[in-house]
C-alpha cells in the first residue's frame, strides 16, 4: 500500500476471542495509519458485558493480541490500558483518526465530544463493515463466550451425550 493517510489513529476494544470482526478492525488501523495506539479495555471495564465471567482476563487478550500483531508483521503501535470508553483518546493531541465499525460509531462521537470539550480537534472517523455471522448479523465476542459461533462465524453444534440428547 502506498503512503498511510494518517500519522496516528486509535482503535479500542476488549478484544476477547479476537474474530474475524475484530481482525478487520485492527487491519484497517494499520492500513491508514503510520502509528497506531490500540486501547485494550481493563478487566474492571468488562464486568457488565454479556457473559461477562467468560470474558478473558486482561493478560490472555493482550497476549492474543499480540500474537495477531507479530503474525501480521505489524510495526509502530502501542497497545494501552483503558478503564473508560474515552481511554486515552480525549487527551492526545496529536492522533489524528479514529477506527471503528458501524456498530460502535457512536464511540468516535463520544471521544470526539470529549476532545472537543478539552479544546482538541475532532478525530476522522474511518467506519468499517460489521462482518455478517451465519447466525446472525454480526460475528460477536458475546455469541462466541455463548457457544453459539467459533470465531469465523459458523454455528456451533452442541455436542451430544450417549444416548442422543443434546447437552
Amino acid at each position: 500500500m502506498g503512503r498511510k493517510p494518517y500519522r496516528k489513529v486509535v482503535v479500542g476494544g476488549t478484544f476477547d476471542r479476537l474474530h474475524l470482526g475484530h481482525k478487520a478492525l485492527l487491519r484497517k488501523a494499520f492500513d491508514v495509519g503510520r502509528y497506531v495506539y490500540i486501547g485494550l479495555t481493563s478487566d474492571e471495564m468488562i464486568k457488565d458485558k454479556p457473559y461477562a465471567e467468560k470474558i478473558l482476563p486482561y493478560w490472555r487478550r493482550l497476549e492474543c493480541l499480540l500474537k495477531f500483531i507479530e503474525i501480521n508483521g505489524y510495526s509502530n503501535y502501542r497497545v494501552i490500558k483503558i478503564n473508560t470508553a474515552i481511554g486515552f483518546a480525549d487527551s492526545m493531541k496529536d492522533l489524528e483518526a479514529i477506527v471503528v465499525s458501524e456498530e460502535t460509531y457512536k464511540g468516535a462521537v463520544l471521544v470526539n465530544r470529549a476532545r472537543e470539550e478539552k479544546g482538541l480537534p475532532p478525530l476522522k472517523v474511518v467506519t468499517i463493515k460489521v462482518i455478517k455471522s451465519k447466525v446472525g448479523p454480526k460475528i460477536s465476542s458475546s455469541l462466541i463466550r455463548a457457544g453459539l459461533i467459533d470465531p469465523f462465524g459458523n454455528p456451533l453444534t452442541r455436542k451430544k451425550n450417549e444416548t442422543g440428547k443434546r447437552l
